[in-house]
């Protein structure tokens, strides 16, 4: 973290919008290899994101400069451990039960609810599963696109997948729950 001069924080800190995009440049590799030693391997990169994105907006309460690189890692690996409570922490799902439902619901509302679930992903999980899942293309065509690396699409694979299934499957307890009430 040496290349983080106590000078360069002060001046993000100060309200230095240069100074902070450079801090942000500086400070991601060393955060990045740090999330590589607490993170699943696919959530490194949104550990990272979300950690930035927290210095960014909480610098200012930064009470002193020495300690930035003390604190950024405790925000990194705070991040770790939120992404994987998150991914560990949901049921596993009766697949028979969700087969069933999706062959039971008409076509058009499959589409529109997919449609749904596509528009609520993050732009960088829609991308991969648009290139992947309508276009396509393979993992390396991706990756070559997309400029990054192939545990980095796959990872954005898997979770924009998971994601639509969550989506889709709250939409179907929301509609089982609606259809109860009548």
């Amino acid at each position: 973290m040496a290349a983080c001069s106590y000078d360069l924080i002060v001046r993000a800190q100060g309200g230095d919008a240069a100074a902070l995009d450079r801090l942000l440049v500086e400070c991601r590799f060393d955060a990045r290899r740090y999330a590589r030693r607490h993170c699943v391997t696919s959530e490194v990169d949104d550990a990272v994101q979300e950690a930035l994105l927290i210095v960014v907006q909480r610098l200012r309460s930064l009470r002193t400069a020495a300690s930035f690189a003390a604190w950024l890692f405790t925000v990194v690996r705070r991040e770790c451990r939120r992404l994987s409570r998150r991914m560990f922490a949901h049921e596993e799902l009766d697949e028979e039960r969700i087969a069933d439902w999706f062959t039971a619901r008409p076509m058009n509302e499959l589409r529109m609810e997919l449609a749904f679930a596509l528009e609520s992903l993050p732009a960088h999980y829609l991308e991969v599963i648009l290139l992947r899942d309508f276009e396509e293309l393979t993992i390396t065509e991706i990756c070559e696109g997309l400029d990054v690396s192939v545990q980095t699409a796959k990872a954005r694979l898997r979770r924009a997948r998971l994601l639509v299934r969550e989506y889709l499957i709250d939409a179907s307890a929301a509609a089982n729950l609606a259809r109860e009430r009548l």
